[in-house]
């Protein structure tokens, strides 16, 4: 009896990391067609995914999920909150909606960087791992920074 019960808890955690990934896969292709593209960052689809993911959210949402779609024997309780989250996430293939969620999670309003020579006020529109894409407030226009040029 306890065998069964452990299968059943792998198998409620490796449901829930599927359907978490999915829903993870259209929110992050939602912000890469509509945020991404529109400030032309120059990124991988794959990169965007890994570098943004949250993992503690991801694995919170796993288990839940998981829970959720293996343990509750009610079949409309169980449905509800996944067809809420995945009209949620499918979401953001729409335009105004992907660049809104891409705007929040990735961009940092009112930030200062400095380099050796210069100090520059914007909004950090991408922070990738070499570069940062920002929007310059004296400049009017979108730069590339190198990581490595900046101060810390």
């Amino acid at each position: 009896m306890e065998k069964i019960a452990m299968n059943k808890a792998i198998q409620a955690l490796l449901t829930g990391m599927l359907i978490t990934f999915v829903l993870d896969f259209f929110l992050f292709l939602g912000i890469f067609l509509h945020y991404t593209e529109h400030y032309e960052v120059g990124i991988y689809y794959n990169v965007l995914f890994a570098d943004n993911q949250n993992w503690y959210l991801y694995f919170i949402l796993s288990i839940l999920l998981g829970y959720i779609s293996v343990y509750v024997k009610n079949s409309k309780v169980s449905i509800i909150p996944l067809l809420l989250l995945a009209l949620l996430t499918l979401l953001t293939l729409f335009k105004d909606i992907g660049y809104m969620a891409g705007e929040t999670i990735l961009m940092k309003k009112n930030a200062t960087l400095k380099s050796a020579k210069h100090t520059y006020t914007g909004d950090i529109i991408y922070d990738g791992r070499e570069k940062i894409t920002f929007y310059s407030y004296n400049l009017e226009k979108i730069i590339t920074l190198q990581k490595k040029d900046l101060l810390k």
